[in-house]
């Protein structure tokens, strides 16, 4: 699950070290290669296209991938393939907003997936403009804390380019911007020598919803099946929990 919830980070280590390896790798690759389809292969030109191999670097994939994915995405080679953006929205259990960002070349499927797993997951299907009003695109920026890396130093390096909030999150610290900000706030980050995790814009909800145990339970288990579907790339919710929760779960 992308987005500014706590719950991101777990998932991300998760996908990375049990079987959902092969999953996140391929929507990293598809990443890539609408990247370079909209921008170009050129990564010091494209910037989107910087962000998307970056990513896939930090989550081990290889470099021959992120090559052919290059390629496919600019055109080069026969198995070039058209992907297009839709977006649905639902709710989860409890009535938890979720939005959901495929990116298919068969949108007949990407739409019967999705219904498929919100309805057999305590979910329902919401018109749109019912759910994604609550949710703005922000660019998040994600740093380890490491030895020397703390908030002083962040701010420090952010100065000149501003931030909209940084937030300790333990073990991370997340820097939220204006999406046109992300790049000079990255780049800023990285001539004071402070690696990222990720640089991403995400879609944050503005009316988070804080939940119990059960009811995250049931929301994870809803975002695992939406994720299983190859054409559904993010899904962001405004379900929140405090660091109580996010243990027991951690626990599960």
């Amino acid at each position: 699950m992308s987005g500014h919830s706590k719950w991101a980070t777990t998932k991300h280590k998760k996908a990375v070290i049990d079987g959902r390896r092969a999953k996140l790798f391929a929507k990293l690759i598809k990443n890539i290669e609408v990247a370079a389809r909209l921008g170009g292969p050129d990564l010091d030109g494209n910037p989107t296209l910087y962000d998307a191999v970056q990513k896939g670097r930090k989550s081990s994939l290889p470099n021959d991938n992120i090559e052919r994915a290059i390629k496919r995405g600019s055109g080069v080679g026969a198995d070039a393939v058209e992907y297009q953006t839709i977006m649905y929205e639902g709710y989860g259990p409890n009535g938890v907003a979720i939005l959901i960002e495929c990116l298919t070349d068969n949108k007949n499927r990407a739409a019967a997936e999705v219904r498929l797993a919100v309805s057999r997951n305590g979910g329902t299907m919401a018109d749109p403009g019912s759910v994604s009003y609550q949710f703005g695109r922000k660019g998040v920026i994600v740093v380890a804390k490491t030895e020397g890396t703390d908030e002083d130093r962040i701010l420090e390096a952010v100065l000149e380019v501003g931030i909209d909030d940084l937030e300790d999150r333990g073990e991370q610290f997340v820097l939220t911007t204006d999406p046109s900000a992300m790049v000079a706030v990255r780049t800023a980050l990285q001539d004071a020598g402070i690696d990222y995790e990720s640089a991403d814009v995400e879609f944050v909800s503005s009316m988070p919803v804080q939940t119990d145990a059960e009811t995250a339970r049931k929301v994870i288990k809803l975002i695992d099946a939406l994720e299983d579907s190859d054409d559904v790339q993010n899904v962001y919710s405004n379900f929140d929990m405090s660091a109580e929760v996010m243990a027991e779960l951690e626990n599960d």
